[in-house]
């Protein structure tokens, strides 16, 4: 089923109705749909990115993403094309075609590295820790304990068909798992901090050049301390970050009744720097970068 707007402009309140509804582990697929193209579109892309930055906080998977001069050589090209292959399992679900073949996708990509499981679980927490924080930081409403629950279960059903074993069964016992990966990982490096000097400047492409010696003190307000340290970030001025909080509240306020962004989101809409508003089939996505892992 498909919403609209309510009356052509406001938020259509069925959708959290129909999230209510369901079960937060049968039906997370159908759950995580609503909540990222309707009900926090928005907001979870955002979180998103964040979270993706946040990963690149271990020394392990810096150092990999470092080594292969990913960021530095094509930076943009990688963004986008993990904002289609990540829109498209959490708008289909594992079980839709569009999302099973991008899952399939992203294995073939990965597959031509050595990843370990707990680096691929540490970036998997990320993509659930993160835009819970988030939402309940940021959004026009906190999740509910049923959404969380169904964030979970789904991206915990990304993983098992990424092939990562020993997952824990809820979050907080992958907080706990977390915690003790941070304390190895997560610690100031090198690698680090040229991987997310490297997707600043990605970030930056996107401003005029006035604006772009905002992004590294916004990122580093957004970021988690822990995250910071490892990049080797100073801790934000109160200023900035009040300033950061209030432009964000602003929109949540809006937002809470009137969507900002298309509704729903979805991945045929999408516009991308690398593909403009005709992004090629999943299977092509990250070619280039299959072909230089041979490479390295």
């Amino acid at each position: 089923m498909r919403y609209a707007r309510r009356y052509g402009i406001f938020r259509n309140p069925a959708v959290a109705r129909e999230i209510a509804s369901l079960d937060a582990e049968r039906d997370c697929q159908r759950i995580v749909h609503l909540l990222s193209v309707y009900e926090f579109n928005f907001d979870l892309k955002r979180a998103g990115e964040l979270a993706l930055f946040y990963s690149y906080a271990s020394d392990s998977v810096s150092r990999l993403l470092d080594r292969t001069g990913e960021f530095e050589r094509r930076g943009q090209l990688r963004y986008d094309d993990t904002q289609i292959l990540i829109g498209a399992f959490i708008e289909s679900g594992w079980d839709g075609d569009f999302g099973r073949r991008a899952i399939e996708r992203m294995n073939a990509i990965h597959g031509r590295f050595r990843i370990s499981n707990e680096d691929f679980v540490f970036v998997l927490w990320t993509l659930i820790h993160v835009p819970i924080r988030w939402v309940n930081l940021h959004a026009h409403r906190p999740f509910t304990a049923h959404e969380e629950r169904a964030w979970f279960n789904f991206w915990r059903g990304v993983g098992e068909r990424m092939g990562m074993t020993g997952l824990p069964p809820n979050k907080a016992e992958l907080d706990a798992w977390i915690e003790e990966y941070e304390r190895k990982h997560v610690v100031y490096n090198e690698a680090s901090a040229r991987v997310a000097a490297a997707t600043v400047r990605i970030l930056e492409s996107w401003l005029p050049e006035r604006l772009r010696f905002t992004v590294q003190p916004a990122a580093a307000a957004l970021l988690e301390e822990r995250a910071r340290i490892a990049f080797g970030y100073k801790e934000p001025h109160p200023v900035l970050t009040r300033s950061i909080t209030a432009a964000i509240r602003l929109h949540a306020f809006v937002s809470r009744y009137v969507p900002i962004t298309s509704y729903p989101s979805l991945v045929a809409d999408l516009v991308t720097r690398s593909y403009g508003k005709s992004p090629p089939p999943v299977e092509q996505l990250g070619a280039r970068r299959l072909a230089q892992a041979s490479e390295t």
